[in-house]
C-alpha cells in the first residue's frame, strides 16, 4: 500500500491540493490501495512521518511514504522518519523543488507519480545532519542543502510569499516577488566567518553574504553555485560568496547556469564530509528552505547513500 503526506498549501494557490486531486482520481480508478494524510500546519509532517515510521519498524514491513508538496515538506518528513532498510521515499514536486531537479525527476507532475507506480530504480541518496543551538542543542536532517545568510532569507521570504493571501493576477504577483527579493537582497549583510573542513583544514573569510553545506547541485529554489555536488558520494559540497559589493553578488547570483561558478570572483566551493562554522555575527540559518533561527556556530555531516527513492 502507497502512504502519501500531502501539503495542499504547497505552490501558488494550493497547487499541492489541485495536484493530489488529480492523482487520487488516477488511483481511485485503478483500484491501487493507499492512504493520504493532508498536512495543515508546519511540523505536522514531521509528526506523522515519525508516527508512520515507527509503526513500520514495528511491523517489519516496507514502507513507501510519498510526499506531494515542495522541498520543506520532504524535509520535514525526513527528519521525523526512524530511517531503515525497509523505508522508501517518493516526490511529488508540487512547486519548484531543488530536490527533483538533483534527482532529476521529470518536471510533470504527472510523470512523476508515475515513475512512483512503475519506478526505473530505487536510487541511493545521501542525506545531511546539522547541528546548532548553543544554550538547547538542536539537529535536523536535511536533503537539499543547509545554510545561512541572503539564501536563508531569500527562502524564508519566498515561502511567505506563496502563502500569502491576495490577488492571483500573474503578472501582479510576479511584480510583487521581484520587489520582495530585491528588497531582501539589499537588506541582506555580510560577515566575517571561519570555517573547518573535516578537523583539518581551516578556511577565514571576510564578507561572507551566503554558506551553503549541499547535497544537491541548487539550493534556495534555483541558486546554481554547487555545480559539481553529487548526492551519493558521502560529501557536502560548500559554497561561499563572499563579496561585500552588491554589485558583484548581484551578477553572481543572476547569471544564467554559472557552468563555473568558482570562476566568479568572491565564490569558493569546498568538498568535505564534515564542516565547523563559526562566525563573528549571527546570520539567519535554514534547513531545506526552513528558518530555524539565528546562529553563530553549527557543525554539517553528511550521511552516505542511506536514503531510498523511487525514480
Amino acid at each position: 500500500m502507497l502512504t502519501f503526506i500531502v501539503d495542499p498549501n504547497a505552490g501558488e494557490q494550493q497547487q499541492g491540493l489541485r495536484v493530489w486531486q488529480r492523482l487520487e482520481r488516477f488511483l481511485v480508478k485503478r483500484n491501487t490501495a493507499y492512504q493520504v494524510f493532508l498536512t495543515g500546519r508546519r511540523g505536522e509532517a514531521r509528526l506523522l512521518s515519525e508516527h508512520l515510521t515507527e509503526r513500520n519498524v514495528l511491523e517489519e514491513e516496507d514502507l513507501v511514504l510519498i510526499a506531494v508538496g515542495g522541498d520543506r515538506l520532504m524535509n520535514e518528513i525526513l527528519d521525523g522518519a526512524h530511517l531503515s532498510d525497509r523505508l522508501i521515499f517518493g516526490f511529488v514536486p508540487a512547486e519548484r523543488s531543488d530536490l527533483a531537479r538533483g534527482l532529476r525527476l521529470p518536471r510533470s507532475q504527472w510523470l512523476c507519480f508515475r515513475r512512483i507506480l512503475n519506478p526505473h530504480e530505487v536510487r541511493l541518496m545521501d542525506y545531511g545532519i546539522v547541528d546548532f543551538g548553543a544554550e538547547e542543542p538542536q539537529h535536523r536532517r536535511f536533503a537539499v542543502s543547509c545554510g545561512c545568510g541572503y539564501d536563508a532569507v531569500r527562502s524564508e521570504m519566498a515561502s511567505e510569499f506563496s502563502q500569502r493571501p491576495g490577488l492571483h493576477v500573474p503578472l501582479l504577483q510576479d511584480l510583487q516577488f521581484t520587489g520582495s527579493t530585491l528588497q531582501c537582497f539589499l537588506g541582506a549583510k555580510t560577515v566575517r566567518g571561519e570555517l573547518l573542513l573535516d578537523e583539518t583544514r581551516r578556511v577565514e573569510l571576510n564578507h561572507i553574504f551566503l554558506l551553503s553545506a549541499q547535497i544537491q547541485p541548487t539550493e534556495a529554489r534555483g541558486i546554481r553555485l554547487a555545480k559539481s555536488a553529487a548526492n551519493t558520494d558521502g560529501l557536502l559540497t560548500v559554497c561561499i560568496l563572499h563579496n561585500r559589493s552588491k554589485l558583484q553578488q548581484f551578477r553572481i547570483l543572476a547569471a544564467p547556469g554559472l557552468k563555473k561558478p568558482v570562476e566568479f570572483a568572491g565564490v569558493r566551493n569546498y568538498t568535505c564530509a564534515e564542516l565547523k562554522v563559526s562566525l563573528k555575527e549571527p546570520l539567519l540559518l535554514h534547513v531545506d528552505g526552513e528558518a530555524v533561527g539565528m546562529q553563530r556556530e553549527f557543525t554539517v555531516r553528511c550521511i552516505r547513500q542511506k536514503l531510498k527513492f523511487l525514480c
